[in-house]
């Protein structure tokens, strides 16, 4: 049973999520601030759906681990002898020690024979198996295959790794099967990290998904940067799907021509090396999406961006900006430039975003704060209120037939 200061809650985002996207208004601000409200969506989003934890490149030979916490769960994915992803519980079944503790000398990544629990010497196969535990001989009817790390129900999806929590969750594969022609020039799996930048989020979760997915605010936190290159007003948005949002955000029309014609003299613009297969709207546009309830990727002419997203309460997240680059960018003998160079963007931008997200966060505190309306560029602010509506009854999303509300705008 819901409290009812809940029940109230879960009943305004209902209605409001109800509305057509031209009387669209925002959500309550306890729904961002309220951390009775939080573990509910911990229990019906985060622990019923999917998580993406880790990409492969992460773990690319047998032995290697990743540390990473969500949730409240201390999390070991590892890559086993016969060379597949596992997702384990790092509480050794033993006296319940954290295996990996998050203090000095135990390395968030690295690469070992075993899991070792530091506390009595229990050690752990890269697949959970029990694997020794010193002086067990006299424990009755001990049998070692009994005691094995915890398994999380987990999957890859193109090279990314997810966790499933209730175990109950539809197959990864069926929740974003629509996606895997559209990315597929990229080829995720086959890439691998070049940048990764690490940000303490003092605010809410959708805060910074709704902020990802709506770029109307280019003309204002990124007036400098992306507007340059990517106008808000040009943005439009796939229609409605059950498991993400899709949004295309195209070059202006001088920047489109310049591509044009690099492509047609056989050169390259600046950045990474290009990925090869794209279409012709594919290697002139910045494809924006969000796999519900928050794996938010970027795909570009020449690399993919994705935001490891870590929820730790109503008002506080972690996140790493993960840049990957294709196979030819890595063994490019300029890609220490390329880095350096792409780094600087990579953080200006990420900048302007982490300050209007933490001052938005603060606003949603205030009593003078307001239910405002939405303008048809934040569509996807709308769509991921349909979404948490949805999965708060227990549902998802109708994919819809439609066409595009907002099609391609040109400047």
């Amino acid at each position: 049973m819901l409290t009812p200061v809940l029940a109230s809650l879960t009943a305004d985002i209902a209605a409001t999520a109800a509305l057509p996207l031209t009387s669209a208004h925002t959500l309550p601000q306890a729904a961002y601030t309220n951390e009775a409200f939080f573990k509910l969506e911990e229990e019906k989003l985060f622990r019923a759906g999917w998580l993406c934890v880790a990409h492969i490149s992460e773990l690319p030979n047998p032995g290697d681990y990743l540390a990473l916490e969500l949730l409240g769960e201390p999390l070991a994915i590892t890559r086993a002898e016969d060379g597949a992803i596992h997702t384990l519980s790092r509480v050794c079944p033993h006296r319940a020690m954290d295996i990996l503790p998050g203090s000095t000398g135990f390395p968030r990544k690295g690469h070992a024979p075993n899991l070792l629990c530091p506390y009595h010497f229990w050690s752990f196969e890269m697949d959970g198996r029990l694997r020794g535990c010193p002086h067990m001989q006299e424990a009755k009817d001990f049998t070692k295959a009994e005691w094995p790390l915890t398994a999380v129900r987990s999957d890859v999806w193109n090279g990314f790794v997810f966790v499933n929590f209730d175990g109950a969750a539809m197959e990864l594969a069926k929740c974003y099967r629509d996606l895997d022609a559209i990315v597929a020039p990229w080829n995720f799996a086959q890439m691998s990290i070049a940048i990764t930048m690490d940000w303490d989020c003092p605010f809410n979760w959708k805060v910074m998904v709704e902020n990802w997915m709506e770029s109307y605010h280019h003309i204002g936190a990124h007036s400098t940067t992306l507007n340059r290159i990517m106008p808000g007003q040009n943005t439009w948005i796939e229609p409605e799907h059950p498991h993400y949002v899709h949004a295309h955000l195209p070059y202006t029309a001088k920047l489109q021509a310049e591509v044009e014609e690099a492509a047609a003299r056989g050169e390259a613009m600046p950045g990474f090396l290009p990925i090869s297969g794209l279409s012709g709207g594919q290697s002139k546009e910045w494809g924006l999406f969000t796999g519900y309830p928050f794996f938010m990727f970027l795909t570009m002419p020449d690399r993919l961006l994705w935001y490891r997203l870590l929820p730790i309460s109503a008002e506080r997240c972690k996140l790493q900006t993960i840049t990957l680059v294709s196979p030819e960018t890595m063994a490019s003998p300029e890609l220490a430039k390329m880095i350096e160079e792409e780094s600087v963007l990579l953080r200006d931008f990420h900048l302007e975003d982490m300050e209007v997200n933490e001052a938005v966060q603060t606003g949603l505190r205030s009593r003078y704060a307001v239910r405002g309306r939405l303008s048809h560029l934040e569509e996807p602010v709308w769509l991921i209120q349909r979404y948490l509506a949805a999965r708060l009854a227990g549902a998802y999303p109708e994919k819809a037939s439609r066409k595009p509300y907002y099609g391609l705008r040109t400047v």
